[in-house]
């Protein structure tokens, strides 16, 4: 099946947190609290990608207080955290949502995401991704982990959907 093909059944976009919405790093502080940056043009294609309809969810295998605020921020109301099994965690996102596993696409970066992104709809891994990741992707992203990569891949989803532009314009008109 072609990526284009792929992208026009894409309902929900799965993202992994350390590596894909982050550069991957963990910063801890003298006092043990822990730290991680958000690339701003994400959280935009984030809010972009809901108003167009779309779902989108956090799965990812570690717990940080940090995703959960950034999370709110965005309005993403599906996040899991601490899930040692990404694929059951996977199929009972897809569940509660009334999903199939072809209209889910999901970001990884590493050894852990290689069993979602086996199973999905759209396997995109980020351009500094392990190289199984690379291997297993339907699509590697040009830009790296934390670095702009969900938004690369919100918008090639949402052009191969015909809906990047009304997105955009809508985005800009609940900013005003």
């Amino acid at each position: 099946m072609s990526l284009h093909a792929r992208c026009q059944k894409i309902e929900i976009l799965i993202v992994d947190v350390d590596g894909v919405l982050t550069d991957g790093s963990i910063v801890y502080t003298d006092r043990g609290a822990e730290s991680k940056a958000f690339h701003v043009r994400d959280g935009s294609g984030l809010k972009v990608w809901m108003m167009s309809g779309r779902k989108a969810a956090v799965l990812t295998g570690r717990e940080s207080a940090v995703v959960d605020r950034r999370a709110a921020e965005l309005g993403l109301t599906r996040v899991i955290q601490g899930a040692k099994d990404k694929v059951a965690a996977f199929a009972s996102l897809l569940a509660e949502q009334n999903l199939r596993a072809c209209q889910a696409a999901y970001m990884g970066d590493d050894l852990p995401d290689l069993p979602v992104l086996e199973c999905c709809g759209l396997a995109v891994a980020v351009a500094d991704a392990c190289p199984e990741a690379r291997a297993q992707a339907h699509y590697v992203t040009r830009l790296a982990g934390g670095r702009g990569a969900v938004r690369e891949t919100i918008e090639l989803v949402l052009r191969a959907q015909g809906l990047w532009q009304e997105a955009v314009a809508r985005f800009v008109d609940s900013s005003l």
